[in-house]
């Protein structure tokens, strides 16, 4: 066996005394079992030479402490793995642990010397970067009043005037396509992504062969809606404009009839007059104002009358319109293609035949005209005081009506242009205005407006060229068919319903800015009226009052109808006005004037009022489209329908029990869940998400589905 051998070549070496030994010998039987299963291994013959090696060096304590370091071993084949690494036990056993240990603390230091060193040469490479970025690409996500302060201060006056005046160069052209093109391509060249025409094909009601007419049989004058004599050098001295003095898609036809007064049309005006009058197929003399002019013409058809004459009382005209004189366009049609009413009108869409809306022949004239019907003098005017136009009762006055108009399908088209959001690009922020018609309709107004929009979408194109985008998506718009009952607005609306039902946030109209110079008057929805009084506050010019806003969404003009009627979608606006206008009664925007009616450069001749509309209304659009939480308000809501009904409190005991609860869960929102939001290091993204989704919906909570013709199926609280 391998043991005894290694046994009888350590007897020839001399070193018997310890082999001899009792001790070594037990310790040699106990391991001779292990020693032959190891020494069967296939390294047996390396420990072999190598413990042959071992015998030449003539050292005994070597071997002896080979043989102490084998004898405690419970696992004798680990040991000699080791063994076969150095040919010096002692060395092996008694060295290596402190040098490896050694070894290990220096590797460890060298790691961490050089993660340390990248770490601050990280840090220095991030901090110049950073200092080295350019400022304007703001952190997304956050209120930042100052970049807003920054894309506003590029809004100059004289930069809004210029774009006016171009615009109204191509103002004579009757195709409505001419001034579309000239506005998408300057969206374009500005940067604004997107921009394209969005048409449809639409039933318009226009001017016929000759203009209307009105006929008094007593004298047999014929007059024309101004109140001039029917005749041919009358009629060339007005140019087209008696042609576009006429009430959209009224009835066709001749009426000889008597005219009753029927002063504002109100509901309590028409049981006075049907209690004194017979009123079956008679005309009515009609003031504007007070009430929507389809709701009062609505009442007229129930009352049996077969036409009306539409005017505005000079006591209730604004001071800087001199609307005696002037004839004026209505539209009965309360919006949208008349012909696919409720749905799009697409090129294969069902059309209805519809070339009138009213069974009533409709025409506006001037006051002049009714002046001369009533057969009273010129107004006097009593300290001051003035005398509104009336018929007396037992006065009798007939006349013959002609309205003439043709119906034909036209080309009405919208400019839309998208600045696409960054982290919510689903989200859509759409600011509106009206672009020119055909011939004089809307006056300069569509100019004005245009020039505010454009001019803010250049200050926002300005910042976007340098990296920074809102949070939301920004829809610009420019609607066509706006004098014919607002189609461009609504048939996009019917066409996009679903996506804007779910996605659109909020509407900023700009629609007419400048219709006075007196005072600066906001009009918001609910949910908006505290960040518009924020705005107002701050940015009320000296020469103009600041009233409080105005949250009835039933008296914002133009174009967000279709939005807030039947998205209810929050909408605000931005406007100057005349006090007196405000004063006098409502819905006398109902009229048309020509371009010559208001005349924009003598109400704001430097453009700073449309500097002030544009930075007021570019504030508010910036602050929706990129605070990390909606700007809305919803205790607002709750305490307007909780105001409203304190007039009416024996009538509705369980509404304003219901209108209570209302305001407390309101309050319980915006403490609970509109707090943390807000705040910065509260804030959780899923949460804000689901928060904006509430906010942006809560006045959706407030449309009704059947509502008298001309009001609006939201309701509105104060």
């Amino acid at each position: 066996m391998a043991y005894h051998k290694v046994k009888a070549d350590l007897r020839t070496s001399g070193h018997s005394q310890y082999l001899d030994s009792d001790d070594l010998q037990a310790t040699a039987l106990d391991l001779e079992w292990d020693m032959e299963k190891e020494l069967e291994e296939p390294s047996f013959d390396q420990f072999q030479t190598d413990n042959a090696e071992h015998q030449n060096l003539g050292h005994s304590e070597t071997l002896d402490l080979h043989l102490d370091s084998i004898q405690p071993a419970t696992s004798p084949k680990g040991r000699f793995q080791r063994l076969q690494e150095e040919s010096d036990c002692v060395t092996h056993y008694t060295r290596s642990a402190p040098k490896n240990n050694h070894c290990n603390f220096c590797y460890l230091l060298k790691i961490l010397c050089i993660a340390t060193t990248l770490f601050i040469f990280g840090i220095i490479i991030g901090y110049y970067a950073h200092m080295n970025c350019p400022s304007d690409a703001s952190p997304s996500g956050t209120n930042n009043p100052q970049l807003y302060q920054d894309i506003l201060k590029t809004i100059k006056a004289e930069d809004i005037k210029k774009s006016f005046r171009n615009l109204l160069q191509v103002y004579d052209s009757e195709d409505d396509m001419e001034i579309s093109k000239k506005i998408k391509s300057h969206w374009i060249a500005l940067g604004l992504e997107d921009t394209q025409f969005i048409n449809y094909s639409v039933l318009l009601d226009c001017p016929g062969p000759s203009p209307g007419t009105i006929t008094v049989s007593s004298t047999g004058q014929c007059f024309y809606p101004d109140g001039q004599p029917c005749r041919e050098e009358a009629r060339r001295g007005q140019s087209q404009d008696l042609f576009y003095s006429y009430a959209a898609y009224s009835a066709k036809g001749t009426l000889q009839a008597d005219v009753i007064d029927v002063s504002y049309g109100t509901m309590d005006d028409l049981k006075r007059i049907t209690k004194l009058k017979n009123t079956t197929n008679q005309i009515a003399l009609l003031k504007l104002g007070k009430l929507p002019l389809l709701y009062k013409i609505s009442l007229l058809e129930k009352a049996g009358f077969g036409g009306a004459l539409l005017y505005i009382d000079p006591c209730d005209a604004p001071e800087s319109a001199v609307l005696s004189s002037e004839p004026f366009m209505v539209t009965l049609n309360p919006g949208g293609d008349p012909s696919t009413p409720g749905y799009p009108s697409h090129d294969e869409s069902f059309r209805q035949s519809r070339p009138n809306l009213t069974s009533l022949l409709v025409q506006p004239i001037s006051a002049s005209l009714a002046t001369v019907l009533i057969s009273s003098p010129k107004l006097r005017m009593d300290k001051d005081v003035c005398r509104p136009l009336e018929l007396p009762h037992n006065e009798k006055r007939t006349v013959s009506l002609q309205v003439q108009t043709v119906t034909k399908f036209k080309t009405v088209s919208n400019v839309v242009g998208y600045l696409r959001g960054l982290t919510s690009p689903d989200r859509y922020i759409i600011v509106g205005s009206n672009h020119h018609a055909g011939h004089s309709y809307n006056g300069q107004e569509w100019a004005s407006s245009t020039a505010v929009i454009t001019a803010f979408i250049e200050a926002l194109m300005l910042r976007v060229k340098k990296g920074w985008r809102p949070e939301r998506t920004v829809v610009f718009c420019s609607w066509g068919g706006t004098p014919w009952g607002k189609i461009g607005s609504y048939e996009w609306g019917e066409d996009f319903a679903k996506i804007l039902q779910k996605n659109a946030v909020a509407y900023v109209s700009i629609h007419s800015p400048i219709r006075g110079n007196s005072t600066l008057y906001p009009v918001a929805s609910p949910s908006l009226q505290q960040l518009v009084l924020e705005k107002n506050k701050f940015n009320c010019v000296r020469r103009a009052q600041c009233p409080g806003a105005n949250v009835s969404s039933v008296q914002i003009q133009g174009d967000a109808e279709y939005f807030v009627n039947h998205l209810g979608v929050p909408t605000v606006q931005f406007a100057y006005e005349d006090i007196k206008a405000l004063e006098g009664p409502s819905f006398l925007s109902e009229a048309i004037f020509p371009k010559h009616a208001t005349k924009i450069e003598e109400l704001d001749p430097s453009f700073n009022l449309h500097e002030v509309i544009t930075k007021l209304s570019g504030e508010v659009i910036l602050q929706i489209a990129n605070d990390p939480v909606l700007p809305f308000n919803a205790l607002d809501i709750a305490l307007g329908v909780q105001n409203s009904l304190k007039d009416n409190e024996p009538s509705v005991p369980n509404l304003l029990a219901l209108a209570s609860k209302l305001r407390d869960s309101a309050e319980l929102f915006q403490s609970d869940e509109m707090r943390p939001a807000n705040d910065p290091k509260e804030r959780v993204p899923s949460r804000v998400r689901m928060l904006n989704d509430i906010l942006q919906d809560l006045e959706k909570n407030f449309l009704v589905q059947r509502v008298p013709p001309g009001f609006y199926s939201k309701v509105h609280f104060l």
